[in-house]
Formats: structure tokens, C-alpha cells, sequence
């Protein structure tokens, strides 16, 4: 599965522009080393009592400047290389490491992959393999290996205040492979087959109030309208999100009549910060999405999502900055979720979530954080994170009971050419 030697010509051509704009270009280097240990406090439906894996993972990027001309072009390209340092038959599965045919977690893994640029004016084209970040579709970045999408996404930041974005993408590169043509699955829909399209703007002006306004369509699946307010003032801030989701075409995932919405106000007081939050789905099937992180609801936290049809949970969130302390670089969070009102039992015959959830589900999760970056010397910006999460659920919701630790390494390195 060691796909990366034979793309290192890719790096080279990057380098290899040297009428392009010095300013521009540079590289990265992310070593993340990650251990991920997941406790199934009830019977799991792979049969594990646990899983547990950690590895090693080299995330490298090329970021080319632009030739000089009326249209400016480049090329951005990344590798990646996973190493297994533990994680056996009996407790793979945990996303960090992709598995073989006898369910074994791969000794290493690789991908690598380039996307074209061009520029005119303050109007950026990229076409080929990258990452993605939009409210309705995004591309994830939470195990070793981040997500990447192929296809086209286009820029244009001429108004004042705006960036308007419009995208397609057709093949789909997961968390725990290498191929590029995975396929990313929701809670019952698939990118199998599937293109997805978006269009959508971001209004950030410089005083208290912003707003996005974004729409999607998942070819044969759904069309999926999305909208952002957020307002900002001294210590306090305000946060309210809306979707919209349809079925369309075919209806690869059955009949979707879905409305999600969540709001969530933070209120600042020296080193502290408390956010209350409150998430409302309505209809008979879940608020779904594909890509690891297309969901920019308030609730949707490390393990749950709290997007069960029905569904409405409340949120608990208190942050802590040691630096003003005496412990710079410190950060402490934890929050607690609890979600209630799932009813399943009304999902459309013959849809892909029948039989998911069931009535009068109800389920909560808490979450501790703790985060260390240094901030000086040879290892600055190194970064280590300790996360425990609980979750417990009855089973008219399809999450496990589980107990999860997360401890998280990473060492950026960056440069310009």
C-alpha cells in the first residue's frame, strides 16, 4: 500500500517553478504522533471489548507561488506517510490504521496528491486533490490521516468583506486509506457514485455581525441549503447555525425532509469562558452529511453528533487559559451534551435509516480537554493534547456506550523556498 515514493516527482515539479512569485511559496512538515483508546462499556457490534491503536504519522506539504502573466499559475502537493506502532488483530479499527483482509491493522500506509492553481486577479482556481472547508461539505482532519476531495473549488474575494466560494467534487480519499477512490458515507448516505457540488459566501466585515450563506446538492441524494449568523460584542458572542436538506434525483438515501439548527452564546471573563448551547433537528430522519467535518452544528462534539431525528440536546462548555495564570501555552475545556427526543420510528420505507434509531432515544456525552503548546525554543509550536470522552446512550439511539482517550503529538515544521 506504499504509494508515496512514486509521487515524490510531484514536490519536485513544485520546486521547480522559478518564475513564480517568491513570496508564495514554501513548505510543511507535520509529524503527529497519535494513540487512540476506545472502551466499549457495552456489547459493541464488531465484538471488541476495546480497540486500541497507535501510530506515527508525516503530513508534507508544497505550496508553489504563481508565474508572472495576466493568469498566474501554480501548484500546491502533499504526501503522507502512517507507521503502525501497535495495534493487533484484536483491537484494530479505531480509524488511525487501515485493516487487511484478516483484520489486522496495516504496518504503514501512504498517499500523496497535487492540485492545480490559477489565479487572476482576486480570483484563485484550484483543480485536483485537496482539502475542503465549507459549511456543507468539509473536508476531516481528526485521526492521521486528513481527508482530501478531487475535483474543483473556486475563490473570489472582489467584494469587500466576502469570499464566495463554489466547488465539485467526484472522488473521495478517507482517514484510514490511502486510495483515491474511497468513498465518504454519512448515517445513511454515500459519495459512492455521488459527485458533490456547493456554492456559497462568508460576510466578515470588520465590526460585531457576520453572516455565510452556502448550498450543496449530493447528486441523486439531497440539496442541502445552509445559513450562519453570528454576532460579536466585547466578552460575549453569539453563534446561530441552520440547515435545510431535501431529497433529490434519485434518492439514493430515501425521502429527506430535514431542518437542523442550533444556537450557542460564549461569554468571556478573564482567563475563563463558559458557552451555553441548544441544537433542534426536525423530521423523520437524522441531519446527515459526508466529510468527516460538513457539520458546523453547535452540539456535534468528539464522538456524538447529537443529530438524531427529532433530536434536541443542550450543551455545557467551560474553557480555562493558563497563560494569564502563570502557565502559558496551558489550556484546559470540558463540556457536557445531552440529547433527548430521538424518534426513528417515522423514517421513510425503503430509506437508509430505517431502523437506526427507534423512539424515545435519548443519550449524553462529556468531554475533558487538556492542551499543552510550547511556546519557545527548538520544539516551539509543539503541541500535546489529552482528551477523555464518555459517552452513554439507551438503545433507541444507534451510539455505543464507550470511554475513549486520545493523546495527541504534533510537531509543524514550515519554511520558504
Amino acid at each position: 500500500m506504499n504509494r508515496l515514493p512514486r509521487h515524490l516527482a510531484l514536490f519536485t515539479t513544485v520546486a521547480a517553478f522559478g518564475s513564480a512569485q517568491a513570496d508564495e511559496t514554501g513548505w510543511s512538515l507535520l509529524s503527529r504522533n497519535y494513540f487512540l483508546h476506545s472502551d466499549f462499556r457495552s456489547p459493541s457490534g464488531s465484538g471488541q471489548n476495546y480497540r486500541q491503536e497507535w501510530a506515527q504519522g508525516f503530513i508534507g506539504e508544497v505550496r508553489s507561488g504563481f508565474t508572472e502573466g495576466t493568469v498566474g499559475i501554480g501548484l500546491d502537493a502533499h504526501g503522507f506517510l502512517g507507521l503502525k506502532l501497535d495495534g493487533g488483530r484484536g483491537h484494530a479499527g479505531t480509524g488511525l490504521l487501515p485493516r487487511d483482509s484478516d483484520g489486522r491493522a496495516e504496518s504503514d500506509y501512504s498517499s500523496a496528491g497535487a492540485a492545480l492553481k490559477l489565479r487572476l486577479g482576486n480570483t484563485l482556481l484550484r483543480y485536483g486533490e485537496m482539502q475542503v472547508q465549507t459549511p456543507v461539505f468539509d473536508t476531516g482532519d481528526k485521526r492521521l490521516h486528513p481527508e482530501y476531495a478531487t475535483g474543483w473549488l473556486l475563490d473570489n474575494t472582489d467584494l469587500p468583506d466576502w469570499r464566495l466560494q463554489a466547488g465539485r467534487f467526484s472522488a473521495f480519499n478517507n482517514q484510514d486509506n490511502s486510495s483515491t477512490r474511497d468513498d465518504f458515507a454519512g448515517y445513511g448516505a454515500t459519495t459512492r457514485g455521488h459527485a458533490i457540488s456547493l456554492a456559497g459566501g462568508t460576510w466578515a466585515p470588520d465590526g460585531p455581525l457576520g453572516a455565510a450563506l452556502f448550498a450543496s446538492q449530493l447528486q441523486d441524494t439531497w440539496r442541502q441549503a445552509y445559513l450562519n449568523l453570528n454576532y460579536r460584542q466585547a466578552d460575549w458572542s453569539l453563534d446561530g447555525n441552520l440547515y435545510y436538506t431535501r431529497d433529490t434525483g434519485n434518492a439514493s438515501a430515501g425521502a429527506i425532509d430535514t431542518l437542523a439548527w442550533s444556537l450557542a452564546g460564549k461569554y468571556r471573563f478573564g482567563a475563563q469562558a463558559l458557552t451555553l448551547a441548544y441544537q433542534k433537528v426536525r423530521g423523520d430522519t437524522p441531519f446527515d452529511f459526508v466529510g468527516g467535518d460538513s457539520i458546523y452544528l453547535a452540539n456535534s462534539i468528539k464522538y456524538a453528533d447529537f443529530n438524531g431525528p427529532g433530536e434536541h440536546s443542550w450543551q455545557l462548555r467551560y474553557d480555562l487559559d493558563m497563560s494569564s495564570l502563570g502557565v502559558p501555552g496551558l489550556s484546559l475545556m470540558g463540556r457536557y451534551v445531552s440529547g433527548r427526543g430521538i424518534d426513528g420510528s417515522h423514517a421513510p420505507a425503503g430509506g437508509a435509516y430505517v431502523g437506526q434509531y427507534g423512539r424515545d432515544g435519548r443519550h449524553w456525552e462529556r468531554d475533558i480537554d487538556m492542551k499543552y503548546v510550547v511556546q519557545s525554543g527548538t520544539a516551539r509550536n509543539l503541541s500535546v493534547s489529552l482528551s477523555h470522552v464518555s459517552h452513554r446512550g439507551n438503545a433507541a439511539q444507534p451510539g455505543d456506550d464507550i470511554d475513549r482517550v486520545y493523546l495527541i503529538v504534533d510537531y509543524p515544521l514550515s519554511g520558504r523556498f
